[in-house]
């Protein structure tokens, strides 16, 4: 009997391990399959790879041959290097504004990057088609501090090409609409009065620190009320609803409705 109680028992033992690392892997696959469920409205911003790629094409390959950009409210506006702050901000101010949707508000997301990525879209057809640029950065600094030699690294990897609309103001008006159209960041004064500001100062900045011309920021204004309407005040929803009703009043008969 003993020889045969044996291998009934390491059969035992051989299946309860099996089953226990089925019971292992299920809970990975289930988390796995709830990670990509919940997350996978961030797969549109892969857009971003493709944007830098054409975006680094058109600063590649246009430097020279480019039509002049310039207005005469330029003449006017003063270098300050000051400025330069703000200007670096936008990076982190565009970054939160795009997670804090992602994370918080899948519907003001879907907003927000359908405003910026339309713009950003028509941005660099504008460049490629119509190379763009301005002479309007200072030839020397008359002094030297921190924010000068920010300013000349500055220049030194952002060539002044490709220019309008300005994305710098494009997507900063962008963010601040989101933020202004969430249901919790709406509530927050410090937040929206903090956001305006940052917008605010670094539509300013583009044009202190001679990045772009007056007409880059004018385009940029332009074009973000346009898609502030398409977006943000266009029931969309009605009009859908309203499509359907007319379709269903041209196929049906009139006793059928």
């Amino acid at each position: 009997m003993f020889p045969i109680v044996a291998p009934k028992k390491r059969c035992y033992n051989e299946a309860k391990k099996g089953v226990a690392m089925t019971s292992q892997k299920t809970p990975l696959k289930i988390r796995l399959a709830h990670f990509y469920q919940k997350y996978k409205h961030l797969l549109i911003l892969l857009y971003f790879v493709v944007y830098l790629a054409w975006f680094g094409y058109v600063e590649e390959n246009i430097k020279t041959h480019f039509h002049v950009v310039h207005v005469l409210l330029d003449d006017y506006i003063p270098f300050c290097e000051y400025f330069v702050i703000p200007y670096l901000f936008w990076f982190g101010y565009v970054a939160w504004g795009i997670a804090y949707m992602a994370l918080h508000n899948k519907s003001d997301y879907y907003r927000l990057c359908t405003f910026l990525f339309t713009g950003m879209t028509l941005f660099l057809f504008i460049s490629t088609v119509y190379p763009n640029g301005h002479y309007l950065r200072p030839y020397y600094f008359t002094h030297h501090n921190i924010f000068t030699q920010l300013c000349e690294m500055l220049y030194a990897t952002d060539t002044p090409t490709n220019l309008f609309p300005s994305i710098h103001v494009y997507n900063s008006i962008g963010i601040h609409l989101a933020v202004s159209h969430n249901e919790q960041l709406k509530k927050n004064k410090t937040i929206q009065l903090i956001s305006f500001i940052l917008m605010t100062s670094i539509i300013l900045a583009t044009m202190f620190i001679k990045q772009h011309s007056v007409f880059d920021v004018s385009t940029a204004l332009v074009l973000a009320y346009v898609m502030y309407r398409i977006v943000y005040r266009h029931n969309w929803s009605k009009s859908s609803l309203a499509s359907r009703i007319k379709a269903r009043k041209h196929f049906l008969p009139d006793n059928q409705l």
